[in-house]
């Protein structure tokens, strides 16, 4: 009995309900978002520069979106599918922070995410 209902249960959300990201992908994609915001960098999209926190809200509008249809599981699908490029242009986005060359978006926030997935290995390793 309890087989037949996880099958039950795996169809129908299969079928009508698309998961987010894990708890882990959603906190890196949260921070990704904060770091954005925070950073007070230049975001380039379709042919002009934005404040991070527009930029911000330009990405969460994305990602919200993306995860209603189920393309996001991991904060990797999140930088490839809502914040390398324009989903309407296919225009690439970049990342200008003061002082540095601009950069395209991917590499800032895979860069960002290195940091922050190393930062939280050590963290745990110091917790052991």
């Amino acid at each position: 009995m309890q087989t037949l209902l996880g099958l039950v249960l795996a169809v129908a959300l299969v079928q009508g309900g698309h998961a987010g990201p894990a708890p882990a992908a959603a906190a890196e994609i949260g921070h990704l978002l904060d770091y954005l915001g925070k950073s007070g960098c230049e975001f380039y999209r379709n042919g002009a520069w934005y404040d991070s926190g527009t930029a911000k809200a330009h990405l969460r509008y994305k990602y919200d979106a993306l995860v209603q249809h189920g393309q996001i599981r991991t904060a990797d699908d999140f930088i490839e599918k809502a914040a390398t490029k324009s989903s309407l242009t296919g225009i690439a986005y970049k990342v200008r922070c003061a002082g540095d060359a601009e950069i395209p978006s991917s590499q800032w926030l895979r860069d960002a995410l290195a940091g922050y997935r190393s930062g939280r290995s050590q963290a745990a390793r110091i917790g052991e």
